[in-house]
């Protein structure tokens, strides 16, 4: 176990999107940790099955809570779930999320939509739900799962990279506001990471999507290390954290240009 996560121990923990890819990561690490784990998704079997794996495999406690946040109520029964069953949520795990690939005209208007909401507006839902209790305990933490797309435009994922943008922005100035009341609040930003992100969005044959591609473990555990450590974001990779970095003394719409180019859709021709 790392000692950076040995505040969780014994605790609660809320996953979000906890089925898979980074979320099922976080789930694994913060178990390894002794944390009691609520886990939520869409897909009831892949819960169940690492809810049973981990239980025994870590002697800790676990619920599961099927839940789509694409649903507006679903965050309020996820708190009543919770409520229910005598759950103080010491750490909440914002990570469920998804993109979309491909020119913003013709894409599906309902799945943006979506995506504002499953990425923006159940994030904050969900925050402004368990807080008044973290607040009254004067602890508890917040990790929320944005992207290095959040400090660009990305031309073909406009709205998932502008969604990300919301989150390390909601997420930042939550760590500050908090901090009086003994709250940390974290944005984690991975890269292309190894995931079904790329296959759901429609990106897996995208060259700039499929180079230094981080592992979830990895990832996971980079966020949950920068939250213990009080952290209000943290870039996964130092690849990564460089393009982030470098990219500030270089006009906007140079990056966006170069964005552009790399994310471009291939035109298909036939043989």
């Amino acid at each position: 176990m790392e000692k950076y996560a040995s505040k969780w121990k014994g605790n609660w923990a809320l996953v979000t999107g906890a089925s898979a890819g980074i979320g099922k990561s976080l789930a694994e690490e913060l178990a390894a940790a002794g944390a009691n784990l609520v886990l939520t998704a869409r897909r009831r079997e892949r819960l169940e099955d690492l809810a049973r794996t981990l239980s025994a495999a870590h002697k800790i406690r676990t619920e599961v809570f099927v839940a789509d946040l694409a649903d507006s109520a679903a965050p309020g029964k996820i708190l009543a779930f919770t409520q229910g069953r005598n759950i103080h949520i010491d750490l909440l795990v914002n990570n469920a999320g998804f993109g979309a690939y491909g020119e913003f005209a013709t894409a599906d208007l309902g799945r943006q939509v979506e995506m504002v909401h499953v990425n923006c507006a159940a994030v904050v839902h969900l925050t402004h739900l368990f807080l008044p209790a973290m607040i009254a305990h004067r602890s508890g933490d917040i990790l929320i799962v944005a992207s290095t797309a959040a400090f660009q435009a990305v031309p073909y994922i406009s709205t998932y990279a502008a969604t990300k943008a919301f989150d390390l922005s909601f997420a930042e100035g939550l760590a500050e506001e908090l901090k009086p009341h003994g709250i940390r609040v974290c944005a984690l930003c991975p890269g292309s990471t190894e995931s079904e992100f790329h296959r759901v969005a429609n990106q897996a044959n995208i060259p700039s999507a499929n180079r230094r591609r981080e592992t979830s473990e990895k990832v996971a555990r980079t966020g949950l290390k920068a939250l213990a450590a009080g952290k209000s974001y943290v870039i996964s990779g130092a690849g990564n954290y460089l393009g982030a970095q470098l990219q500030r003394l270089v006009p906007r719409g140079w990056v966006t240009a170069i964005a552009a180019r790399m994310f471009r859709p291939r035109v298909q021709t036939n043989a």
